[in-house]
């Protein structure tokens, strides 16, 4: 009896099953813009992150300091510009990029032991009273 309907089924019995499956296909295509979306969002968010650490480390310390400390962020340092007392520096983190710039300052410390009074110039790892 092919083609032929048991007499007890509607003539719409098994109308939903299509209508489930492209259901299902509408959000898994959904899930997966949005973890697409999310991901492309964490990484820009941490090429900002790691270029600005970077930037401060550059201008701070050394272009060295500011690789390692972009490396540190889990971004690749691409470049980096002095320009007199300013520092640029590019990072990429998965498939964004971000840039960010400081300026070296130079910060009164106090006096180590044995040395005069007066203002010196900032000293890595000293910290300002």
């Amino acid at each position: 009896m092919v083609g032929r309907r048991a007499p007890d089924r509607p003539p719409d019995a098994g109308q939903v099953v299509p209508l489930v499956a492209i259901a299902v296909v509408v959000m898994a295509g959904a899930v997966l813009v949005v973890t697409a979306v999310g991901g492309v969002l964490a990484d820009r968010t941490a090429a900002r992150t790691a270029a600005d650490a970077a930037a401060l480390a550059a201008a701070i310390e050394s272009d060295r300091a500011a690789a390692d400390l972009a490396h540190l962020n889990g971004a690749e340092l691409l470049s980096i510009r002095r320009m007199g007392d300013q520092v640029e520096v590019e990072v990429r983190v998965g498939r964004a990029t971000a840039r960010a710039r400081a300026e070296t300052v130079r910060t009164p410390v106090a006096p180590g032991p044995g040395e005069g009074r007066g203002v010196g110039a900032y000293r890595p790892g000293t910290s300002i009273p």
